[in-house]
Parts: C-alpha cells; sequence; structure tokens
C-alpha cells in the first residue's frame, strides 16, 4: 500500500467517532434489601433511594428479598449482575460465607463496593433488676459460674450471636447463648426473664434505655458513646474487643468502578442535614455514607475475621 494511502487511512481511523458507551441509568433501580419488610435498614435504603432517583433521573424501587439470613437477597443481585440493581445489606453480608459451606456467593469477588452508609456498636442489656451492676461485675459472675448467665440474640450466626461469642472468648468467659427470631423476639424475652442479658444493636435498643426499662452494662466500640457516657465499652476491661453493626450498598460485579464512584459521591452530602442524620441523632448510630475504599477495607477485614470467630465457636447456620 502507498505510504499516501496509509497515511490517508490512518487519518481516516483517527478521526472515526468513538463508540458510545450506553447511558447508566437507562431504567428504573432497585435497590433490594435481603430482609423482611419493615426491618431497620430499609430506613436509610428508602431515604437514599428517594434522594438519589432525581439526581439520576430515574426511579429507585425498594424491594425486600427475604431468606436464608439474607443469602437469597443477595444471591438475586449476584446472579442478574445488573448495575441497575443494588444491594442495601446489613454487615451479615460479611459472616454468611463463615456460615455456610456454600451461601451462593463470594463477598469480595461478585459484589463491588458502593458506601459503607452506618456503623453502630452493639449494647449488652439487662433488666433494671439484674444483681449484675456493671461490666466488672458480668465479668467475675461469669468466670465464677460458667454457663449460667444467658443472653439472647436476634438469632444464631447473627451479627449479635457472633458478637457475643467473640466477646466471650477474648473475655475468657462462657455465656449461654439463646438465638431467637429477631430482636423483637429476643427482647420479649429479657422482660420477661427466660434469659439474663440481650446483645443487640444500638438502634434496637435505644429507646428501652431511653424510658429505662432496661438498662445497658457495655457497649462494644472502642469508646464510650456520647449517649451513653456512664455506660463502659467492652475494651476498657476486654482489650482490642471492638465489634460494630454496619450497613453498606453493593453493586454486582458488573457495576463500573465509576457507576460505584458516582452514588457514593452523590449520597456523601446527606451525612449533615438531612432528615435521615436528623433521624439518627441520639441514636448510637454513626451515619457515614463513606467511599467504596473505606467499605472495601471493611469487607476485606470481617470476612476473614469472622470465619475465624465462627471456626473457633463451631457455629454453623440453622
Amino acid at each position: 500500500m502507498p505510504a499516501s494511502r496509509r497515511a490517508l487511512l490512518a487519518t481516516a481511523l483517527l478521526c472515526r467517532p468513538a463508540v458510545a458507551q450506553p447511558a447508566w441509568p437507562s431504567r428504573t433501580m432497585r435497590f433490594i434489601v435481603p430482609f423482611a419488610p419493615g426491618g431497620p435498614v430499609e430506613i436509610p435504603a428508602r431515604f437514599i433511594a428517594e434522594q438519589l432517583g432525581p439526581k439520576l433521573g430515574q426511579n429507585i424501587i425498594v424491594e425486600a428479598k427475604p431468606g436464608a439470613g439474607g443469602a437469597l437477597g443477595i444471591q438475586a443481585v449476584v446472579q442478574a449482575n445488573d448495575p441497575h440493581m443494588m444491594l442495601v445489606t446489613t454487615s451479615a453480608v460479611a459472616i454468611l460465607p463463615a456460615l455456610m459451606q456454600d451461601p451462593g456467593f463470594d463477598p469480595l469477588a461478585d459484589l463491588v463496593p458502593i458506601s459503607l452508609l452506618t456503623d453502630s456498636p452493639m449494647v449488652f442489656l439487662a433488666r433494671p433488676d439484674t444483681p449484675i451492676r456493671d461490666l466488672a461485675d458480668l465479668l467475675a459472675r461469669a468466670r465464677a459460674a460458667p454457663g449460667r448467665i444467658s443472653y439472647g440474640s436476634s438469632g444464631a450466626g447473627s451479627t449479635t450471636h457472633l458478637g457475643g461469642a467473640l466477646f466471650c472468648s477474648m473475655a475468657g468467659v462462657e455465656l449461654l447463648h439463646v438465638p431467637y427470631r429477631g430482636a423483637a423476639q429476643a427482647v420479649n424475652a429479657l422482660y420477661a426473664g427466660d434469659t439474663d442479658l440481650m446483645v443487640t444493636g444500638m438502634g434496637e435498643g435505644m429507646p428501652h434505655l431511653r424510658d429505662r426499662r432496661l438498662r445497658a452494662l457495655l457497649v462494644t466500640g472502642r469508646e464510650r458513646l456520647a449517649e451513653l457516657p456512664d455506660v463502659p465499652a467492652a475494651a476498657e476491661l476486654v482489650p482490642d474487643y471492638a465489634i460494630s453493626i454496619w450497613y453498606g450498598m453493593f453493586g454486582p460485579r458488573a457495576t463500573p468502578p465509576a457507576v460505584a464512584q458516582r452514588i457514593a459521591t452523590e449520597i456523601a452530602p446527606l451525612r449533615t442535614g438531612s432528615a435521615l442524620a436528623e433521624r439518627l441523632r441520639g441514636s448510637g448510630v454513626n451515619l457515614l455514607l463513606a467511599p467504596p475504599e473505606v467499605l472495601a477495607a471493611r469487607m476485606a477485614r470481617e470476612v476473614s475475621q469472622w470465619k475465624q470467630v465462627a471456626a473457633a465457636a463451631k457455629i454453623r447456620a440453622d
């Protein structure tokens, strides 16, 4: 081919218009919440959907897909592999691989972190008439009578169950775990005297503390909460123990990094001054709306951590 013709061909190729990438979002989006309708994770999911939809120019539908401790809803997002379907879930997404032989997804390979939405410590609750005075007294009584003090959780393999199991392991005590089907049943059992303690998230525990129907023995963060300044953090007597419950947003593996970053950028201003921020004020729940890299680091750390905890305590899903 003559040099002049090659030059003309190269010029034509350079001037050819680039192939347009499909617009995103191009249709209605869905936020999948992998738990029963009306649960606490729906609060940020619905608020973010309402605020984010107009910014993206599409409606966002929040849909509950409960089952298998959250695994069915997560599987639905992974299998669809459509960046118009996002997952809004709890830290259970990092726990399920530790409890199931095959949960139907790999959280580190099949999900794209978008935003760490909220984070809050858990709280050990007791009735006001309990003879257990405080954290030090709990440890002393548990060591004197292994397995005699019971604690309820929201279910076998739940974050509250594993948080309690890790506390026992690190504190060198034995507490009797009593699983219930949800936090509501666990708190009813505590009121009825069926259990001595309950481990739950701050969002579920704070209403009972405000009206003084229950008493907090400890929180599971590294430091005391401003809302509960007289309640010790477990780390004060159990060094390095710190566990929290968090909510996060993920896309399936087909989600482009630019899409994940755009969502995170659009929702970040809601951290302050929004109705959601006001609703969570004083609840012990931190509204973070942190970027993808923060959630990615949290996931990598906790997937490994919970596998170790579950194996040591011989905890498997029901």
